[in-house]
């Protein structure tokens, strides 16, 4: 099984641990590209989240089309892994480009996996309800 995680930067951590864990299961991972970076400490998680907030990510930015490079890992997975946890006061966040991402799985036909519940604090509740297949509620066993 191949499955694409997402989820936002911020995250990245909970993605490194989640894609070792998914990678003993003998399930293939692909990670964001700036969790990549982040992981290989190619850019430090917190430098990139201060600058992003003062200045946006273009500091950041190669000549990689990042949203175009994951939805190419969507297309060619058999499922996505949404890594939701709190953020900005959110009990498990889910973001815009996080929300896009789940609907191209969706329209792909990917089966849509989130870490936690759906959060009941963002304004597209009910996309999210539409397209989830499966809350895991934090147990990674139930991937099947």
């Amino acid at each position: 099984m191949k499955i694409t995680i997402c989820g936002s930067i911020s995250s990245t951590p909970k993605i490194k641990d989640i894609s070792k864990n998914l990678a003993e299961m003998g399930i293939e991972t692909k990670i964001p590209y700036t969790s990549g970076r982040i992981i290989r400490g190619e850019v430090a998680l917190e430098d990139y989240l201060a600058e992003i907030r003062e200045n946006g990510d273009k500091k950041f930015r190669d000549n990689t089309d990042v949203i175009k490079e994951h939805f190419e890992f969507i297309k060619n997975s058999d499922a996505i892994l949404v890594v939701n946890i709190d953020k900005n006061g959110i009990k498990n966040y889910i973001g815009g480009n996080t929300l896009m991402e789940i609907g191209f799985a969706h329209v792909n036909d990917k089966k849509v996996f989130l870490l936690n519940p759906i959060p009941e604090d963002v304004p597209y509740v009910d996309e999210i309800k539409a397209m989830v297949d499966e809350v895991l509620n934090g147990d990674l066993k139930k991937i099947k």
